[in-house]
């Protein structure tokens, strides 16, 4: 189906009542669902997360604002509960954090294939390189503390294997700010691109910051703090390619307008029935909110929206595997940053190498867990199994040899 942003109404946010047993319904299968559901679920939440962190920082500045913030803040937080609760409790904190890098690299890279600014398409590139590692470390996490095989989250979806190492990721801070877009002349698809990843990101590092502290493995403990404080970066990255000149409205409005947006994008992929009529329930949900801040934007804005929005609503995001453009790019692992700047290795900031080797002076976390490690179906258990026939073999022939 199409999507009208501007013109279709949607259901007044004084409408959008969920119950209980609404926002906490039968959660999707960990194994049997499709991986791409369980990317949506996450990314969603994401999303949803985002435009709450932003009406509250809006409200904070905005005293006449806030009685419109606050009636669709609270429809957002039924929302954001409606979909996080989707995701099952048999699956355990590392199998999550492996499906949320599983929504990193997958959905990185479907926007980064298709932005239009070739600036920003490298922006894309360098954080997607990083969080393919990070999936590759946390692999080998779950193998090593709980002998599972991660490609049972992934479905074969995405590769297992090493990005720029994760050790080499740590930056000084003036080394993850970007060039952002110039709102003028920017295309929608490049709007909603930034605020789609800068939501992803956000809310990676925010699980990252709350997850880590439950383990009581050292190692693991240390990979959750090394990975959230790249998350962190990633989060400078993303937001800094925003135009910071935006008003506070014009950011409402493609907030609003980026939320209905990705879920249309999900309408139009989802395979799962029950799943997909939830899209469809929030989709109609966000066309309403955005038509109460359209209303607004053209009150205190004197504006109208399609200065903002444009008229032609981008393609929807494709949830299909981008295996083939991560390989493309693996070659780039060792691009480096130098402020807003892409470099070559050998021309990285001598503050970033030493805000590195700060960091690393006492071992790195994401080095030790994979030192050694070759993920191969099953995990080292499986291989553990199979050798064992095998040595039991080779003791026979050796003992009867002997006698």
């Amino acid at each position: 189906m199409s999507l009208d942003l501007l013109n279709t109404k949607g259901t007044p946010p004084e409408k959008q009542i969920l119950t209980w047993r609404e926002m906490v319904r039968a959660p999707i299968s960990k194994l049997d669902v499709d991986a791409f559901t369980r990317i949506r679920v996450i990314l969603m939440n994401g999303i949803e997360m985002e435009a709450l962190t932003f009406s509250h920082a809006c409200a904070r500045m905005n005293r006449e604002l806030q009685p419109h913030l606050a009636l669709i803040r609270r429809a957002e937080q039924h929302q954001a509960t409606a979909v996080n609760w989707l995701l099952p409790s048999d699956q355990s904190p590392i199998e999550t954090t492996i499906a949320y890098e599983q929504v990193a690299v997958e959905i990185t890279a479907a926007v980064g294939r298709r932005e239009p600014d070739p600036y920003l398409q490298q922006v894309y590139k360098f954080g997607l390189l990083e969080d393919f590692d990070h999936l590759y470390r946390y692999t080998a996490l779950l193998d090593r503390l709980e002998g599972k095989d991660s490609n049972n989250i992934l479905q074969s979806y995405t590769d297992i294997h090493p990005g720029r190492p994760t050790v080499d990721e740590h930056r000084h801070p003036l080394d993850d700010l970007r060039n952002p877009y110039d709102k003028r002349n920017a295309t929608a698809v490049t709007k909603m691109n930034a605020l789609t990843i800068m939501a992803a990101e956000q809310q990676t590092h925010n699980y990252y910051m709350n997850i880590g502290p439950l383990f009581s493995d050292p190692i693991a403990r240390q990979l959750y703090a090394e990975i959230a404080s790249v998350e962190e970066q990633h989060v400078t990255q993303y937001e800094s390619i925003i135009d910071p000149t935006e008003t506070w409205m014009e950011k409402w409005l493609m907030h609003e307008a980026n939320e209905a947006y990705n879920y249309w994008s999900c309408v139009e992929t989802e395979s799962d029935p029950k799943v997909k009529a939830l899209w469809e329930r929030f989709l109609d949900y966000e066309l309403g909110q955005l038509q109460v801040v359209s209303e607004l934007f053209k009150k205190y804005e004197n504006r109208d929206p399609a200065e903002v929005l444009g008229t032609k609503v981008p393609e929807p995001i494709p949830y299909s595997p981008q295996r083939d453009y991560v390989r493309s790019i693996l070659d780039e692992v060792s691009i480096r940053a130098d402020g807003p700047n892409f470099v070559t290795q050998d021309r990285e900031p001598q503050r970033s190498l030493d805000y590195r080797a700060a960091l690393n002076a006492d071992g790195n976390p994401s080095e030790a867990i994979s030192e050694g490690y070759v993920w191969s179906p099953g995990g080292e258990l499986a291989r553990r199994a199979e050798k064992k026939p095998m040595m039991q073999h080779k003791l026979a022939v050796e003992k009867g040899a002997h006698v």
